[in-house]
């Protein structure tokens, strides 16, 4: 079905502080142009809110247009948030980021992941890309019926010598340490729920709860896998190629639950949404997401992040002994206790201090320590890039080259 999105442009709400007003003609042009069916873009700086837009349609279908409460699925924008919350979960002393993972669960050490450390575990190191078997949404949905499969897995290489892309896993890996070690026993997204985005009022969540109005949640519009081949100047060749390979550790990596596909819709589907899969389906605002990375920027009390903790998240990382290739995308990434920061084709922030996750389709959200900004743009037309969407680059460009004086973002 085809989508009529004619003056879409004016559909704009929101607004910006004096001296931000590049962002929104940046924001402005995007609809304009006919890039969008529906987006917004937050900035916090200083704990202050200075950017907050919204535009175009929540479903491009109905015409239901976007307001400032509506909520999208950023896929792995979501590891980002995931990463916050087990930032202060260490920060509580829950577990440390050296600990060894099997020492607060036992039943990981299986099939050689005995000496798998925390640190190795969330910077894609561990080789536990891949389930098998997969687990169906129902595995999902009941954190004893996932455990023993996430335990049993037999790495894909030697763990701590190379890192690979962990698309969805990551996040339930994630998970069930915090289940392990928090007291209440709570899964991620529960934990999240508590201790940080309830206390800080944001509309996001790891599992949409049913007391969210699913009217607020915007329809994702997806792309068919075919339509990839129109698009190889955009995507690197070998992240192509290893796409469709149904044998191949990204193919296999991109599809779990097994019974969930993103370039099918799948996750529009209410039973995916009410899912916790803390690396590829937090359901948010972009200024839910600014706000916690605004916070997380500027050692804001009401995310009690501890000095080491901060440290860690701003530090490059070392490169793991067979180097920065990515064993399952197939080109150089750099990742550090769950997150994304600035290395070869793709610079975000001011400096490399920045850290934070771009998400399948286009969506990014990061913080800069440096300025003291929380930066999210959010969309429901998903893109082709693996990371800096033009869209996205766009406003991220306006804000810390134009605005902020700071490097050119690439």
């Amino acid at each position: 079905m085809a989508l009529n999105l004619t003056g879409m442009q004016d559909l704009i709400g929101g607004g910006v502080a004096e001296g931000y007003g590049k962002v929104a003609d940046a924001f402005r042009a995007n609809l304009a142009a006919g890039r969008e069916v529906g987006a917004a873009v937050a900035v916090y700086r200083d704990g202050v809110k200075v950017v907050d837009l919204w535009g175009g349609y929540r479903d491009g279908f109905s015409l239901a247009p976007w307001q400032q409460d509506t909520m999208v699925n950023v896929f792995s924008s979501t590891k980002g948030v995931a990463a916050l919350a087990v930032a202060l979960a260490v920060s509580q002393g829950l577990f440390g980021y050296d600990d060894v993972v099997a020492d607060h669960w036992p039943e990981f050490a299986q099939e050689g992941k005995g000496d798998v450390t925390v640190r190795q575990l969330l910077s894609h190191q561990a080789g536990l890309c891949v389930l098998s078997p997969a687990p169906s949404v129902a595995d999902v949905a009941d954190p004893a019926r996932l455990s023993p499969i996430l335990a049993a897995q037999r790495p894909a290489w030697q763990p701590g010598t190379r890192h690979g892309y962990h698309p969805v896993t990551l996040g339930w890996y994630e998970s069930e340490l915090i289940r392990r070690t928090d007291p209440a026993g709570r899964t991620l997204g529960r934990f999240l729920a508590e201790e940080i985005t309830g206390p800080l009022g944001l509309d996001l969540h790891i599992g949409l709860p049913d007391s969210v109005l699913r009217d607020r949640v915007a329809l994702l519009h997806h792309w068919k896998r075919a339509e990839a081949l129109r698009h190889l100047n955009v995507m690197p060749l070998r992240l192509m190629a290893a796409s469709f390979n149904p044998f191949g550790l990204l193919a296999r990596a991109g599809c779990l639950p097994r019974d969930v596909a993103p370039w099918n819709g799948d996750y529009n589907r209410d039973d995916v949404r009410a899912l916790e899969i803390p690396s590829a389906n937090g359901i948010g605002t972009a200024a839910a997401i600014a706000r916690l990375y605004g916070a997380a920027a500027t050692t804001d009390p009401a995310l009690p992040l501890s000095p080491e903790v901060r440290d860690a998240l701003t530090a490059m990382p070392p490169p793991p002994p067979h180097g920065e290739r990515d064993r399952v995308l197939g080109v150089e990434t750099v990742f550090s206790l769950g997150l994304s920061k600035s290395a070869f084709d793709t610079v975000f922030g001011s400096s490399d201090k920045a850290y934070g996750t771009p998400g399948f389709g286009g969506s990014f959200g990061f913080a800069d320590p440096d300025t003291g900004v929380g930066f999210s743009y959010v969309m429901n037309r998903l893109g082709f890039h693996l990371y800096s969407d033009p869209r996205e680059l766009a406003l991220r460009q306006a804000l810390f080259h134009d605005v902020l004086g700071a490097r050119p973002q690439t």
